[in-house]
């Protein structure tokens, strides 16, 4: 059985009367890659201010290995952060960037050598010791961020952002490295990021934050394929969110049409909202199509064109596709049962969990 690490009981933030955080419960595992997930001001860089020690929670209990930390300052904690703009000294090298925690430490000049030597080695900077910061490009000063981190063998390691200045190609080098890092090391990796795609592709774990609460945990497959609500399916990837109602399990109409679907667990005759995602829906004929819609745009994106279509009653249709359409062409829509998501409003993390339990076992 894994561990947990970190553990947020009711926690509470609040800054004079502003409320940040509002009643925070998770418990994170050993050994996992975590992602905090959420627009500006979500409370995702705050939740990490508060496992790194660096603000004091206004109310509730923060553990680790099971004991509360509430008290225990930031330079006691077993945990390191790695900051968006790296924070690294620019009057020192490489070397003595990474060393310079050790030193205030006061750990012997052999052990500061060896640990630095070890830590270059991880990040993939062997013999950059001597290198000037201002020599190093973006990645490379990432990873001697990462490599401070590391060398105090933190148990947990926070990540604040730290893509966010790199170009795009370089972006998803680091992502891969830092996946891959974490795999090799085996520590906790908590990562904070508005960036969807960042985090679908990193972690093992997403918690979807917004206005101070977590809307949504679970594998990146879950939410992005059993999306909460509108909020979660809209900032998880892009989506085609319909309204429509809820005849039965495994029936739903929308578009004045009734289709075969997977889920259920709702009230007969239940007014709800239908996802359906855009590399879900085929193109074919008009005459073939579920759905006729009119192409309103089309955008080649390399491996494939971004299609926008409208129906008959009006709803916009995005769709990704190999087929290249014509503008002002009446198309056909196409998608399986499996592709159809249903939503219903003001659903709980906790009743959306147990409504697709019993359903899924009934």
């Amino acid at each position: 059985m894994v561990e947990s690490i970190i553990t947020f009981r009711n926690v509470t933030k609040k800054y004079k009367d502003t409320v940040i955080l509002e009643n925070i419960n998770f418990e994170l595992k050993k050994g996992r890659f975590y992602t905090l997930l959420g627009p500006s001001g979500c409370g995702k860089t705050t939740t990490l201010s508060l496992i790194a020690g660096f603000t004091d929670e206004s109310s509730g209990d923060i553990l680790m290995n099971g004991q509360k930390i509430n008290h225990i300052p930031a330079n006691k904690r077993k945990i390191n952060t790695v900051f968006q703009d790296y924070a690294l000294f620019p009057h020192l090298n490489v070397f003595d960037n990474i060393a310079f925690g050790l030193k205030i430490k006061k750990k012997s000049k052999n052990e500061i050598n060896e640990k630095v030597t070890e830590a270059l080695k991880m990040v993939r900077l062997p013999g950059f010791g001597d290198r000037e910061i201002s020599e190093m490009s973006g990645g490379q000063k990432q990873r001697v961020a990462i490599a401070r981190a590391l060398v105090n063998e933190p148990e947990v390691l926070l990540l604040d952002e730290p893509l966010s200045a790199l170009d795009m190609k370089l972006r998803k080098e680091m992502q891969y490295e830092l996946r891959e890092l974490q795999k090799r090391l085996g520590i906790t990796f908590i990562f904070v990021t508005h960036d969807q795609e960042e985090a679908l592709a990193m972690s093992d774990e997403i918690f979807v934050m917004n206005h101070g609460e977590i809307i949504q945990r679970g594998t990146p497959t879950a939410i992005y394929d059993e999306p909460l609500n509108k909020f979660v399916a809209d900032f998880i990837g892009e989506s085609n969110i319909i309204e429509g109602t809820m005849i039965a399990d495994g029936k739903v109409k929308f578009v004045g049409k009734t289709f075969e679907c997977v889920d259920g667990g709702m009230n007969a005759n239940e007014l709800i909202e239908v996802v359906l995602r855009p590399e879900d829906i085929e193109v074919t004929e008009s005459q073939k199509g579920k759905v006729v819609g009119t192409v309103i745009s089309q955008l080649f994106r390399g491996v494939h064109y971004e299609i926008v279509c409208t129906d008959i009653d009006g709803n916009e249709w995005k769709i990704r596709s190999t087929k290249k359409v014509e503008v002002g062409a009446s198309v056909g829509l196409n998608f399986e049962p499996e592709a159809i998501h249903i939503m219903r409003a003001n659903e709980s993390e906790a009743e959306f969990y147990q409504r697709l339990e019993k359903y899924q076992g009934s």
